[in-house]
């Protein structure tokens, strides 16, 4: 049995076309059968949304009188870019305030946009004959420019990883704040509302396929950057036109000491054109799999402790090591139904049409990593020999080895080896002039520290942040391997 677009367009057309969910799509799939499913039912809808980093907009604001070709401007503070035509930018979501830094951003820029707020804008010019104009200083709104276009280079990731975070502190990215010791689980995504994920091999989707975006509606102009199928991870390339769009599905977000990026509402409607797509569009969040991946480990290749489905990652907490860790969406599963609910009353009311894809979307791209011509140094590769003291020392035991090893740091530990505390020469120095005695007195036990794979650079970072001089190297039992000092790193 199949159908086709014009079956179904003309359905729309008269009022009797038979759209759901894909949420509900599942439980029609199970009590009917997959063959009566893609019988009665023509379209699928579904949604997402989440933080999308890669979004931006292309701007035209007309000409200023006398003109200006802008080489540098800012809107609202925050830095576009220009390398285009005259008065033509494009700003990205991901650029940072000037002045607000990590609270405002592109993102941001682009909702007050939407919401019609007045955005300031400022630039300046090496002027030319054509463009004598040097500077400008001026506001508008959406409605008074003349092109605003959305344009996201990936979007509507078809999975995220759930990262955790196994190092002793807290971790800052771009799926949030990472507890350290396993303390919190983070993912993104819609799960079975996803929409790539109920055409993975996308039959219906791909260039010109009409879609909702941020409210309105938008198109998908090719696979996204980083497409990779094979791994489950596709990507699209959509654009829309913002002057349809709503802040409720564009939304700034600022995750701290990250950056800022672009949550967008995003949602395809799948023609049931034949029964593969009716068992495509009934998948479950049972059936969809992603990674928990360790981001304690600062490297491309990351550990990875366990796969993990969606519905245990839509419950409270998921099972590690033995432990419950409390889990945590990034996207919003409320506005991700919303979307697929909205684009079902556009098609059952008449205002939405589906158009087949000029081309299809590529199944077998395989996604490269970065080709790096230089070698990183890591921490194994410029640590020295630590200097111990067990923890029940006396602190002139402690003061004689920082005299006979010439050297500012004592690592403390226990009889196996295990880190307990750092001692630094001034701590001594401190403890003789208040007439201190106790180790306990005297000793750091809450310490920073870092391991043999970490990147140096990651190792400076955790030193200049916390302003210390040195970084005990343990191994995943807490055992000392090693010291790395400011001096190696200079």
């Amino acid at each position: 049995m199949t159908k086709t677009y014009n079956e179904i367009n003309e359905k729309i057309k008269n009022g009797d076309v038979v759209v759901v969910t894909a949420e509900q799509m599942i439980n029609i799939v199970e009590d009917q059968g997959i063959k009566v499913a893609a019988e009665e039912i023509d379209v699928v809808t579904t949604g997402t949304f989440g933080p999308m980093c890669s979004s931006g907009a292309f701007l035209n604001f007309g000409h200023a009188d006398p003109p200006i070709k802008f080489e540098h401007l800012w809107l609202n503070d925050v830095q576009a870019y220009h390398g285009n035509a005259a008065v033509d930018c494009y700003i990205g979501c991901t650029r940072l305030s000037d002045v607000k830094r990590f609270k405002y951003g592109g993102g941001h820029v682009i909702e007050d946009l939407v919401a019609g707020k007045p955005i300031r804008l400022r630039g300046n010019s090496y002027t030319t004959d054509c463009y004598p104009l040097a500077e400008i200083d001026t506001e508008f709104t959406l409605d008074e420019i003349n092109q605003a276009i959305l344009l996201n280079p990936r979007n509507a990731y078809q999975r995220y990883v759930c990262a955790v975070n196994s190092s002793d502190r807290t971790l800052y990215t771009h799926l949030g704040k990472l507890l350290p010791h396993f303390g919190n689980a983070h993912y993104a995504g819609a799960g079975c509302l996803s929409p790539l994920s109920n055409d993975p091999d996308y039959e219906t989707i791909g260039i010109g396929t009409r879609i909702f975006l941020g409210g309105g509606i938008g198109y998908i102009i090719g696979e996204g950057t980083q497409h990779s199928p094979t791994n489950q991870f596709g990507t699209l390339f959509v654009k829309g036109d913002l002057k349809q769009m709503s802040p409720e599905y564009l939304r700034g977000v600022s995750y701290e000491q990250y950056g800022t990026s672009l949550f967008v509402g995003l949602g395809i409607p799948i023609p049931i054109l034949n029964e593969g797509l009716a068992k495509k569009t009934a998948i479950s969040d049972a059936e969809l799999f992603t990674d928990i991946v360790d981001y304690g480990i600062p490297r491309r290749d990351r550990p990875k402790p366990r796969r993990i489905n969606y519905e245990e990652l839509k419950g409270e907490y998921i099972e590690l090591n033995g432990k419950k860790v409390k889990c945590s969406s990034l996207s919003s599963f409320y506005h991700a139904r919303k979307i697929a609910e909205t684009l079902k009353e556009w098609i059952q009311d008449g205002k939405f049409y589906l158009n087949p894809p000029a081309e299809t979307l590529p199944t077998d791209t395989v996604f490269k990593p970065m080709k790096q011509t230089t070698k990183i140094k890591f921490v194994k590769d410029l640590k020295r020999n630590a200097i111990i003291c067990h923890d029940d020392c006396d602190l002139k035991t402690i003061a004689e080895k920082i005299i006979d090893q010439n050297l500012n740091h004592i690592i403390i530990t226990d009889l196996e080896n295990t880190l307990k505390g750092i001692v630094t020469s001034f701590d001594v120095t401190k403890a003789i002039a208040r007439d201190k005695t106790d180790l306990n007195d005297i000793i750091t036990k809450k310490v920073i520290t870092t391991t043999d794979n970490e990147p140096i650079d990651v190792a400076t970072r955790k030193m200049k942040l916390n302003n210390i001089s040195a970084l005990p190297v343990i191994d995943e039992l807490n055992k000392v391997t090693g010291l790395i000092t400011s001096e190696e790193l200079i």
